[in-house]
């Protein structure tokens, strides 16, 4: 196939997997499927990943136009309603994802309000951030990149107060998390503890883990894109450099490997023979997407280097399984946790919802500026 005329039966087979997917795990949350025989692991409240399979249903809504699946896909929202008061910032990746493809439903849209004040009201002024939270146990004091995507568009949905804090939430993390000596230094960490009155990198995730970058850009191609995420932090830096989200961009693209290393990253680039994470490659064509909309000298190349992921993901990873009977429409090859050797090349449910996401926009189903 030439051009993009693999993306239409790519989607198609999403769009299958989707509901084999569906009559699988009934009321429960698809977390990572074995990569023979698409067996699901699942989680009952969804965890981290709730909101990515919530948005897989409304996709599908969308795209097979069946008042059954939207219903479907409204079932599945309600359920994340328990995510609300939770002590977790991963809220953004739940509550935002879970909802944000939820066109002209009431009740999702008063679940992301809800989730939206409720995110204000633990944003923390003094760290200038959401914390990590402890709801999945840990010291709660923690900023992790992938406590930024999500979290942002979702606290800006909370008035002038909400997009302060999305800007500010956004803004520590890029402190923390882009270093000031790219390219020469190591790429800091991913996580970091505020402990001491200071913050402390932490040793896990490695600095090279290849989503976390994928996260970071992402953040920084939504507030970008949101005129309600383009505030400045207040202070000195703000003057000295009131062009840093688009250097941000710059910086990533240029040394983080979006667009001139593997279109399949490693999952730790400490382990370039290890396993590759498709999951970051998905992540980061949605960024790329994004980005290709904001006016510059990168947008082209944004644009020609997320098709080509995309047809890598579709041509290579988008598979049956080898187990007789394994349903087709599987993104395998996904790394959940190289370290701990957990799901290193299986199906994972953020992944597929991303690369579902970026083959749904480039058949014009989907806006990507506002997802």
């Amino acid at each position: 196939m030439t051009g993009t005329d693999w993306a239409g039966p790519a989607l198609a087979s999403l769009m299958e997997r989707v509901a084999v997917t569906d009559a699988e795990v009934g009321d429960r949350f698809p977390l990572y499927a074995d990569p023979d025989d698409g067996r699901w692991t699942t989680t009952g409240r969804g965890a981290w990943a709730g909101g990515f399979w919530a948005g897989l249903l409304w996709l599908r809504a969308r795209y097979t136009g069946a008042p059954a699946d939207r219903v479907t896909a409204a079932r599945c929202t309600a359920r994340l309603a328990r995510w609300v008061d939770a002590d977790t910032a991963t809220r953004g990746l739940i509550l935002w994802y879970g909802t944000a493809l939820a066109a002209d439903d009431d009740a999702a849209a008063a679940l992301r309000r809800a989730a939206a004040e409720a995110c204000l009201s633990a944003h923390d002024r003094t760290l200038g951030l959401v914390p990590w939270g402890a709801a999945f146990g840990g010291p709660r004091l923690l900023a992790r990149v992938d406590a930024v995507p999500g979290m942002l568009p979702l606290l800006a949905g909370a008035g002038p107060g909400g997009a302060a804090a999305a800007a500010a939430h956004l803004h520590r993390h890029l402190d923390l998390c882009l270093g000031e000596d790219l390219p020469r230094g190591p790429w800091p960490a991913p996580a970091w503890q505020f402990a001491g009155q200071r913050w402390q990198p932490l040793a896990d995730p490695l600095p090279g883990w290849s989503r976390g970058r994928a996260w970071l850009l992402l953040a920084v191609a939504d507030a970008l894109l949101d005129p309600r995420l383009a505030q400045d932090r207040p202070d000195r830096l703000a003057q000295d450099r009131p062009d840093r989200l688009a250097e941000a961009a710059e910086r990533l693209l240029a040394h983080g490997g979006f667009l001139t290393g593997p279109l399949v990253p490693p999952a730790e680039a400490e382990r370039p023979d290890g396993p590759l994470d498709t999951s970051a490659a998905a992540i980061t064509a949605v960024a790329l997407l994004k980005l290709a909309e904001v006016p510059g000298p990168r947008a082209e190349h944004c644009s020609s280097r997320a098709v080509a992921i995309l047809s890598r993901l579709a041509e290579r990873h988008l598979h049956a399984g080898a187990a007789p009977g394994a349903p087709a429409g599987r993104l395998v090859d996904g790394c959940y946790d190289a370290g701990k050797g957990l799901a290193v090349r299986h199906e994972l449910v953020w992944g597929t919802f991303f690369l579902t996401l970026a083959l749904a926009a480039l058949a014009g189903a989907v806006d990507i500026t506002g997802v």
